[in-house]
Formats: structure tokens, C-alpha cells, sequence
């Protein structure tokens, strides 16, 4: 069995138009500006719970703000071009394929505000993105290599998350059928804003250490798609190999 890292077994003990979903004073206590690149099952569905919640959302994909107006329609979140969705946000989210990360704007989180925390919510799958040296050769994590691809420091979250359970699975805290998600990152002020994020939407958190360890969360891990509490994620983190399974190599 591979160490845990130090950090593996801590975890939380615990305005534009108004969005018709929600109630404005909840508006006023959550509201904080959220950036989304990516509209897909993750990136949507994180744009449907953080709207919800109060958040001012904006979101953004490859093919346009155009193409979003439905999910703008239904949530109240402002469809941009990619490389506006980060101005002004307190924490951004990449939610896109790994194959697509190379190609975002090289100055995306240049007019974000000031500690922006960035989410990776990515996965290596070879099949679809090819193969990737930094990954497959120099053994770089998934999210340490996404990283070096934004030059920005990410926290790795909701990659091995079912996209419908952000929708369906979310609990209040102290419900017994509470889900955990693994929380991987350096930066710790950022891991905490993060963290709190991840708990507003529902679900415990547990810190899995650094982006270096964050390979116990990546695909074909005993975590990755785990529906389980704080307990069972810790210790499915402490059994990871760092060996890469072979249906996840290219």
C-alpha cells in the first residue's frame, strides 16, 4: 500500500437580474462571480447548481456565447466568448477536454480578480485525447500538466464526480448520505475557497494533498466515480497506486 500524504486524512468538519430560482436574500449572502469554460455535463451542471445558489455565472465554450442561450434561459448565467469568462472572477473553472486546454487563450486569467482560484475538473482518456508526452513520459499529473498548459495554478475537483449527481446527490452537512469529493491542489488559500465552494454545493470534502499526489483521483483509481462519504474517500485515497492503469495509457 503507497503512504498517504500529510494532508490526505484532513478534511472540513462541516448583482445582475435576479434569477427567478432562488431567493434574493440568498442572492445577497452567496453571490460571488464565477467564470465556467466548458458547457458540457460537468461545466453545465455546475452552471445550473451555482446560479441556483446565487452565484453570478458566467460561461462560456468553444463554439460561441450563441450557442449557449438555452442554458443562459434556464439558469440566468451570461453567455460569453471564452476568453471573457474569467474577467472579474473569484474562481474559474476548466471543465474542457485535456486536448482542448493547449488551445485556451494564453492571457485567460490576466483581468480575473485578485486569489483567483482555478478548478480543474479535467481527466486524462488517451482514446480521446490522444497521447500526451507530458503525461505518458515525464509522468506528470494530469492536473500538474494542465497547469503548466495555463500558466496558472489549478485545484484539481469533480474529475472522477458523476455530472448528474452535482444535480441530484447534493446533501446538507451532517446528512449520513453525504457524498466527499477529493480536493488536490498547492495552493492552499485557494484549496480552501475551493473547499468552502464544494460544500455550499452539498458534498463533504476531503484534501487529498498536493497536485503532485493528485494522481490517487485520477481515472481507474478506487476514488474515481466513488459515491461514498469523508471515511471511504480517505481511505480509497490512501490505496491508490501510482502506477497508470493500462486501459488510461496511450
Amino acid at each position: 500500500m503507497v503512504r498517504p500524504s500529510p494532508g490526505l486524512c484532513r478534511s472540513l468538519g462541516f448583482p445582475r437580474k435576479p434569477r427567478r430560482h432562488r431567493p434574493p436574500e440568498r442572492a445577497r449572502r452567496a453571490d460571488m462571480k464565477i467564470g465556467i469554460i466548458g458547457a458540457g455535463n460537468i461545466g453545465g451542471n455546475l452552471t445550473r447548481r451555482l446560479t441556483a445558489l446565487g452565484h453570478d455565472v458566467s460561461v462560456a465554450n468553444s463554439r460561441g456565447p450563441h450557442t449557449l442561450k438555452e442554458l443562459a434561459d434556464e439558469t440566468g448565467a451570461t453567455p460569453v466568448r471564452v476568453e471573457e469568462a474569467a474577467r472579474g472572477a473569484e474562481i474559474a473553472v476548466v471543465a474542457v477536454p485535456l486536448k482542448a486546454v493547449p488551445d485556451l487563450p494564453s492571457r485567460l486569467f490576466d483581468e480575473a480578480a485578485e486569489g483567483l482560484a482555478v478548478i480543474d475538473t479535467g481527466n486524462y482518456y488517451p482514446q480521446r485525447d490522444g497521447r500526451i508526452a507530458g503525461i505518458e513520459d515525464e509522468g506528470l499529473t494530469e492536473s500538474r500538466w494542465t497547469e503548466r498548459q495555463i500558466g496558472h495554478p489549478v485545484i484539481k475537483a469533480f474529475n472522477g464526480t458523476y455530472a448528474q449527481d452535482i444535480l441530484d446527490r447534493h446533501r446538507p452537512a451532517g446528512d449520513p448520505g453525504r457524498m466527499a469529493l477529493p480536493v488536490a491542489g498547492d495552493d492552499e488559500a485557494a484549496k480552501r475557497k475551493v473547499r468552502a465552494l464544494i460544500e455550499e454545493l452539498g458534498f463533504d470534502t476531503v484534501d487529498a494533498g498536493g497536485l503532485d499526489d493528485s494522481w490517487r483521483q485520477q481515472p481507474g483509481t478506487p476514488v474515481y466515480g466513488l459515491r461514498g462519504g469523508v471515511e471511504a474517500v480517505t481511505r480509497a485515497l490512501a490505496e491508490a497506486s501510482p502506477e497508470r492503469p493500462e486501459e488510461f495509457r496511450g
